[in-house]
């Protein structure tokens, strides 16, 4: 296929795109600035200059592809009202592609987060959250797999709260670069809360996954750590950093306070039997011990 990707150059869109092209897929990539229309092409994919608010750049490549993949999403976590304009601009740039893509029956696969279930890990059939600072993420991806009535194979993959790489990545990497800043590797309530994780190249095999072979309007969970407690993640943290490990405020992670604090297990179990996806690389746990101080 020829795969148009949003959010190539970055921790999973990289990782996406290799594996793309590792199995016979071309790559066509959106790229915002030169930076990342070399990155782009140097990984092997054909970078296309546009941002997320694009729109008629978006549409295009979108029409002329096989297949979507939507990884796309502005890093604005600093205040409630930037993460607002970032899920506006994401959810206008889903339905952009949507749209060019009704009839077609071509694949259009979209990125969520597992959802917050009280007292037991969530699966897959669980709705997506719709609530706290990302809902506004979870209403959209739910009205994008309705696509799928009008001849859209959409899919969503849920990542965990944390998709790691060589120690960084996801809000665990969000806890590293606290620590530095504040010489103190923190963690929020007691520390008992879980978090689940997935390793980047693992991930990217289940968004090619979904693409080949996901039936329409489905949701799919990338969890390999079903669910770590965030006070070892942050003694690991720590450990490597030489920092004092101890329990912060909330307020500490800003915006993201409240969803650092929940506990949030996810499983995997439909996803790994019905897509035969089988995680193969490092656990966060043993990701995070090539952080370096």
């Amino acid at each position: 296929m020829r795969v148009f990707v949003t959010g190539a150059t970055g921790l999973v869109g990289s990782a996406v795109v290799a594996e793309l092209l590792g199995s016979g897929h071309s790559v066509v990539a959106l790229a915002r600035s030169d930076d990342s229309a070399a990155a782009a092409q140097k990984a092997g994919a054909e970078p296309v200059r546009g941002a997320l608010a694009d729109l008629d750049v978006i549409r295009e490549a979108a029409a002329k592809a096989d297949g979507v993949i939507h990884l796309a999403f502005a890093n604005a976590f600093n205040s409630a009202e930037a993460l607002a304009h970032a899920v506006a601009e994401e959810t206008a740039a889903l339905k952009a592609q949507a749209e060019v893509l009704v009839g077609s029956d071509r694949p259009l696969v979209t990125v969520s987060g597992t959802p917050y279930v009280p007292g037991r890990a969530s699966t897959e059939s669980d709705p997506h959250s719709t609530d706290g600072p990302v809902g506004g993420r979870g209403r959209t991806v739910t009205e994008v797999l309705g696509f799928a009535d009008r001849g859209v194979r959409t899919s969503a993959i849920r990542l965990p709260r944390t998709v790691h790489n060589d120690g960084k990545g996801g809000f665990a990497g969000l806890l590293t670069t606290i620590a530095r800043q504040t010489g103190v590797s923190g963690y929020p309530g007691d520390g008992t809360q879980r978090w689940p994780a997935v390793h980047a190249l693992d991930a990217a095999v289940l968004f090619r996954l979904a693409l080949e072979k996901a039936e329409p309007g489905t949701a799919w969970h990338a969890v390999a750590d079903e669910g770590v407690a965030v006070a070892g993640i942050a003694e690991v943290i720590g450990r490597r950093l030489g920092l004092p490990v101890e329990s912060v405020p909330e307020e500490t992670y800003g915006t993201l306070g409240p969803l650092f604090a929940i506990d949030q297990p996810a499983s995997s179990t439909h996803t790994q039997q019905a897509l035969g996806w089988v995680p193969t690389h490092p656990s966060l746990l043993a990701d995070l011990e090539n952080i370096r101080s």
